[in-house]
Protein backbone atom coordinates (compact mmCIF):
# COMPACT_ATOMS: atom_id res chain seq x y z
CA UNK A 1 0.00 0.00 0.00
CA UNK A 2 1.57 3.29 -1.05
CA UNK A 3 -0.09 6.36 0.84
CA UNK A 4 -0.47 9.84 0.34
CA UNK A 5 0.86 11.00 -2.67
CA UNK A 6 0.77 14.60 -2.42
CA UNK A 7 0.71 17.30 -5.16
CA UNK A 8 3.44 20.29 -5.25
CA UNK A 9 0.01 22.46 -2.86
CA UNK A 10 -0.71 19.62 -0.73
CA UNK A 11 -4.16 19.88 -2.05
CA UNK A 12 -5.12 16.69 -3.23
CA UNK A 13 -3.92 12.97 -1.90
CA UNK A 14 -4.32 9.70 -4.00
CA UNK A 15 -3.85 6.29 -2.45
CA UNK A 16 -2.54 3.42 -4.96
CA UNK A 17 -2.71 0.17 -3.98
CA UNK A 18 -0.18 -2.62 -5.35
CA UNK A 19 -1.25 -5.65 -6.35
CA UNK A 20 -2.38 -8.18 -4.05
CA UNK A 21 -0.23 -8.22 -0.80
CA UNK A 22 3.38 -8.23 -2.57
CA UNK A 23 5.89 -6.00 -0.87
CA UNK A 24 7.61 -5.44 -4.27
CA UNK A 25 6.51 -3.13 -6.92
CA UNK A 26 6.24 -4.93 -10.17
CA UNK A 27 5.80 -3.43 -13.87
CA UNK A 28 2.18 -2.98 -13.38
CA UNK A 29 2.55 -1.40 -9.86
CA UNK A 30 5.20 1.38 -11.46
CA UNK A 31 3.55 2.00 -13.78
CA UNK A 32 -0.13 3.04 -11.94
CA UNK A 33 2.51 4.99 -9.90
CA UNK A 34 3.65 6.91 -12.82
CA UNK A 35 0.27 8.20 -14.14
CA UNK A 36 -1.19 8.61 -11.03
CA UNK A 37 2.14 10.84 -10.45
CA UNK A 38 0.43 12.79 -13.58
CA UNK A 39 -2.84 12.82 -12.38
CA UNK A 40 -2.16 14.79 -9.53
CA UNK A 41 0.58 16.87 -10.79
CA UNK A 42 0.39 20.52 -9.75
CA UNK A 43 -0.48 22.31 -13.61
CA UNK A 44 1.12 25.46 -12.47
CA UNK A 45 3.89 23.55 -11.74
CA UNK A 46 3.96 20.41 -13.66
CA UNK A 47 6.40 17.52 -13.09
CA UNK A 48 10.06 18.43 -14.32
CA UNK A 49 10.46 16.54 -18.12
CA UNK A 50 14.32 15.41 -17.16
CA UNK A 51 12.68 13.67 -14.22
CA UNK A 52 9.56 12.23 -16.13
CA UNK A 53 11.94 10.21 -18.90
CA UNK A 54 14.13 8.80 -16.25
CA UNK A 55 11.35 7.48 -15.04
CA UNK A 56 9.91 6.42 -18.03
CA UNK A 57 13.42 4.62 -19.08
CA UNK A 58 13.25 2.80 -15.43
CA UNK A 59 9.93 1.32 -16.69
CA UNK A 60 11.17 0.46 -19.42
CA UNK A 61 14.38 -1.23 -18.19
CA UNK A 62 12.34 -2.96 -15.36
CA UNK A 63 9.70 -4.43 -18.34
CA UNK A 64 13.04 -6.09 -19.93
CA UNK A 65 13.89 -7.32 -16.84
CA UNK A 66 10.89 -8.94 -16.18
CA UNK A 67 10.91 -10.33 -19.84
CA UNK A 68 14.22 -11.79 -19.62
CA UNK A 69 13.36 -13.77 -16.00
CA UNK A 70 10.18 -14.51 -17.86
CA UNK A 71 11.95 -15.90 -20.34
CA UNK A 72 14.84 -18.12 -18.32
CA UNK A 73 11.99 -19.81 -16.21
CA UNK A 74 10.42 -20.86 -19.29
CA UNK A 75 13.91 -21.99 -20.69
CA UNK A 76 14.23 -23.98 -17.41
CA UNK A 77 10.72 -25.65 -17.34
CA UNK A 78 11.73 -26.97 -20.42
CA UNK A 79 14.73 -28.04 -20.12
CA UNK A 80 13.82 -29.79 -17.06
CA UNK A 81 11.08 -31.93 -18.84
CA UNK A 82 13.39 -32.67 -21.44
CA UNK A 83 16.04 -33.91 -19.41
CA UNK A 84 13.60 -35.72 -17.47
CA UNK A 85 11.89 -37.13 -21.04
CA UNK A 86 15.93 -37.99 -21.79
CA UNK A 87 16.26 -39.80 -18.59
CA UNK A 88 13.28 -42.05 -18.84
CA UNK A 89 13.96 -42.83 -22.01
CA UNK A 90 17.37 -43.91 -21.12
CA UNK A 91 16.84 -45.56 -17.74
CA UNK A 92 14.18 -47.96 -19.17
CA UNK A 93 17.33 -49.86 -21.02
CA UNK A 94 18.94 -50.57 -17.93
CA UNK A 95 16.38 -53.26 -16.49
CA UNK A 96 18.14 -56.24 -15.43
CA UNK A 97 21.43 -54.42 -15.71
CA UNK A 98 23.92 -54.59 -12.76
CA UNK A 99 25.09 -51.37 -11.23
CA UNK A 100 26.90 -49.93 -8.36
CA UNK A 101 25.09 -47.54 -6.34
CA UNK A 102 26.70 -45.18 -3.41
CA UNK A 103 26.23 -45.57 0.19
CA UNK A 104 27.11 -48.61 3.14
CA UNK A 105 23.11 -49.87 3.77
CA UNK A 106 22.86 -53.77 2.82
CA UNK A 107 18.72 -54.73 2.18
CA UNK A 108 17.26 -57.91 3.42
CA UNK A 109 14.37 -58.19 1.42
CA UNK A 110 14.01 -62.20 1.37
CA UNK A 111 16.99 -62.33 -1.90
CA UNK A 112 19.60 -65.15 -1.73
CA UNK A 113 22.53 -63.00 -1.02
CA UNK A 114 23.29 -59.07 -2.03
CA UNK A 115 26.53 -57.44 -3.19
CA UNK A 116 28.36 -54.84 -1.96
CA UNK A 117 32.13 -53.26 -2.47
CA UNK A 118 34.36 -50.93 -1.42
CA UNK A 119 37.52 -49.05 -3.13
CA UNK A 120 40.94 -48.66 -1.94
CA UNK A 121 43.03 -45.29 -3.25
CA UNK A 122 45.71 -46.76 -2.41
CA UNK A 123 47.22 -50.31 -0.99
CA UNK A 124 46.54 -51.42 2.53
CA UNK A 125 48.23 -53.70 5.36
CA UNK A 126 45.35 -54.42 7.37
CA UNK A 127 41.32 -54.37 6.39
CA UNK A 128 38.73 -55.15 8.29
CA UNK A 129 34.69 -55.37 6.95
CA UNK A 130 32.04 -55.46 9.49
CA UNK A 131 28.11 -55.99 9.15
CA UNK A 132 25.85 -54.20 11.43
CA UNK A 133 22.02 -54.78 12.27
CA UNK A 134 20.24 -51.83 12.90
CA UNK A 135 20.99 -51.62 16.41
CA UNK A 136 24.75 -51.44 15.78
CA UNK A 137 25.92 -54.62 16.71
CA UNK A 138 28.12 -56.62 14.24
CA UNK A 139 26.94 -59.70 13.10
CA UNK A 140 29.41 -60.49 10.55
CA UNK A 141 33.27 -59.63 10.22
CA UNK A 142 34.70 -61.11 6.70
CA UNK A 143 38.24 -62.14 6.54
CA UNK A 144 40.57 -62.14 4.17
CA UNK A 145 39.48 -59.64 2.49
CA UNK A 146 41.37 -58.12 -0.72
CA UNK A 147 43.76 -55.60 -0.14
CA UNK A 148 44.99 -53.99 -2.90
CA UNK A 149 43.76 -50.60 -5.13
CA UNK A 150 40.84 -50.08 -6.74
CA UNK A 151 37.31 -51.86 -6.61
CA UNK A 152 36.67 -55.44 -4.03
CA UNK A 153 33.37 -56.50 -4.36
CA UNK A 154 31.90 -59.11 -1.57
CA UNK A 155 28.73 -61.06 -1.29
CA UNK A 156 26.95 -61.63 1.77
CA UNK A 157 24.01 -64.57 2.26
CA UNK A 158 22.92 -63.16 5.24
CA UNK A 159 24.30 -65.27 7.52
CA UNK A 160 25.78 -64.00 10.71
CA UNK A 161 29.36 -65.40 12.43
CA UNK A 162 27.61 -68.61 13.28
CA UNK A 163 25.67 -69.15 10.39
CA UNK A 164 22.62 -68.49 11.53
CA UNK A 165 20.11 -66.71 8.38
CA UNK A 166 19.34 -63.74 9.72
CA UNK A 167 15.81 -61.71 9.53
CA UNK A 168 14.73 -59.35 6.83
CA UNK A 169 15.69 -55.55 7.30
CA UNK A 170 18.03 -52.81 6.85
CA UNK A 171 21.90 -53.48 7.72
CA UNK A 172 24.95 -51.67 7.00
CA UNK A 173 28.58 -52.57 6.44
CA UNK A 174 32.15 -50.46 7.20
CA UNK A 175 35.52 -50.60 6.13
CA UNK A 176 38.41 -50.15 8.36
CA UNK A 177 42.05 -50.22 6.44
CA UNK A 178 45.37 -49.02 7.64
CA UNK A 179 48.55 -48.90 5.43
CA UNK A 180 52.22 -49.90 6.40
CA UNK A 181 52.40 -46.85 8.52
CA UNK A 182 49.52 -47.67 10.45
CA UNK A 183 47.88 -44.90 9.64
CA UNK A 184 43.77 -45.12 7.93
CA UNK A 185 42.91 -45.37 4.65
CA UNK A 186 39.78 -44.04 3.80
CA UNK A 187 37.44 -46.59 1.44
CA UNK A 188 34.68 -45.68 -0.57
CA UNK A 189 31.78 -48.24 -0.25
CA UNK A 190 29.21 -49.14 -2.71
CA UNK A 191 26.48 -51.46 -3.57
CA UNK A 192 26.27 -53.96 -5.78
CA UNK A 193 22.47 -55.10 -7.35
CA UNK A 194 20.56 -55.87 -10.71
CA UNK A 195 17.24 -53.08 -12.10
CA UNK A 196 14.43 -55.11 -11.66
CA UNK A 197 12.02 -52.52 -12.55
CA UNK A 198 11.59 -48.83 -13.22
CA UNK A 199 8.91 -46.33 -11.74
CA UNK A 200 8.68 -42.91 -13.11
CA UNK A 201 7.09 -40.52 -10.78
CA UNK A 202 6.61 -36.65 -10.34
CA UNK A 203 9.65 -37.09 -7.74
CA UNK A 204 11.93 -38.38 -10.94
CA UNK A 205 12.90 -42.03 -11.80
CA UNK A 206 12.79 -44.61 -9.05
CA UNK A 207 14.87 -47.55 -9.32
CA UNK A 208 13.92 -50.78 -8.04
CA UNK A 209 16.71 -52.54 -7.43
CA UNK A 210 16.57 -56.13 -5.90
CA UNK A 211 13.46 -54.95 -4.09
CA UNK A 212 14.60 -51.86 -3.19
CA UNK A 213 13.97 -48.93 -4.57
CA UNK A 214 16.68 -46.35 -5.44
CA UNK A 215 16.91 -42.71 -6.81
CA UNK A 216 18.22 -42.35 -10.52
CA UNK A 217 21.44 -40.16 -8.48
CA UNK A 218 21.76 -42.82 -6.31
CA UNK A 219 23.67 -45.00 -9.33
CA UNK A 220 27.29 -44.62 -9.73
CA UNK A 221 27.95 -46.82 -12.53
CA UNK A 222 26.36 -49.31 -15.21
CA UNK A 223 27.91 -52.78 -14.49
CA UNK A 224 29.33 -54.50 -17.62
CA UNK A 225 28.09 -58.37 -17.55
CA UNK A 226 31.47 -59.53 -16.48
CA UNK A 227 32.07 -57.08 -13.41
CA UNK A 228 28.99 -57.72 -11.32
Amino acid sequence: MVNGINTNTGTNTANVTTAGSNTELGKDDFLNLMITQLKYQDPMDPLDSAAYSSQLAQFSSLEQLTNINTSLNNSIDANYVLTQSINNTMSASWIGKDVKLTGSTLTNSGQDEIGFGYNLPSAATNISVKIYDKNGAVVKTIENAEKGVGDHKLFWDFTDNNGVKLSSGNYTFKVTATNGAGKDITADTFRIGTINSIRFTSNGTILVVDGTEYSLSDITEILNPNEG
